[in-house]
């Protein structure tokens, strides 16, 4: 119950005062129709309770199993088995993100289909699987994260060099996947989990960063779609 209740007052205190301040822009700025302001309470309040589900859901469900599968993943001993899964778990969540979705909507509308939504998504989440894997191997490692993050990076200024300012405009909002509301818990539920099971002792910090390995792989992988297509 506790919960719930904390989904319901974390969610009206991010949701609420965007409401309110649409509605002081319609009474004295923007004066839209009627049956559109309507239209726009009754999707704040569909909001509303989808996101306090959705939080439910997320803490009671996506963070536990996420950390659970860290814990577990480790005590294969083969590494090629945990960086496999990696892979495997950074890809399907990827593919269930609605920011994905979106951006891969528009892209395709943008670009009169010359890249297809399911494109972009399959590009996107072979990015965001590869570094979420990457990024287990520097956990499991316990190699500094730095050296990656530069080293990501300096491939993604070298791709940019060759890729078409579009494709440079996309990737990094692709980037931004990687921040969405099932991505972000479930990776670092999973750093967290892996960092505890190979170090008891420093477990609070060594699971984080995964995050922002993990938001390299998009950009390069769009990146890439601009040089070869």
């Amino acid at each position: 119950m506790k919960d719930i209740k904390k989904s319901i007052s974390d969610v009206l205190l991010s949701i609420l005062p965007v409401g309110v301040v649409v509605t002081l822009l319609q009474i004295f700025v923007i004066k839209l129709e009627a049956e559109m302001f309507v239209q726009f309470l009754i999707g704040l309040v569909m909001v509303i309770i989808g996101f306090i589900f959705f939080l439910v859901g997320v803490n009671n469900g996506l963070l536990s199993i996420g950390e659970k599968i860290g814990e577990i993943l480790p005590k294969s001993k083969n590494t090629w088995i945990i960086i496999g899964v990696a892979f495997l778990l950074g890809f399907s969540v990827t593919v269930a993100e609605p920011d994905v979705r979106v951006l891969s909507s528009q892209v395709e509308q943008v670009s009169d289909g010359a890249v297809t939504s399911n494109m972009l998504i399959l590009a996107v989440a072979i990015g965001v699987g590869v570094f979420i894997a990457i990024a287990m191997f520097q956990t499991l490692y316990k190699l500094p994260i730095h050296y990656f993050l530069i080293g990501g990076y300096s491939i993604v200024f070298l791709l940019a060099a060759f890729s078409g300012s579009g494709f440079r405009s996309v990737s990094f909002d692709a980037g931004g996947v990687t921040t969405g509301p099932i991505t972000v818990p479930f990776i670092l539920a999973l750093g967290i989990g892996v960092a505890s099971a190979i170090n008891k002792e420093n477990n609070s910090t060594e699971g984080f960063g995964l995050v922002a390995l993990a938001s390299i792989g998009p950009i390069i992988a769009v990146l890439l779609l601009g040089v070869f297509i």
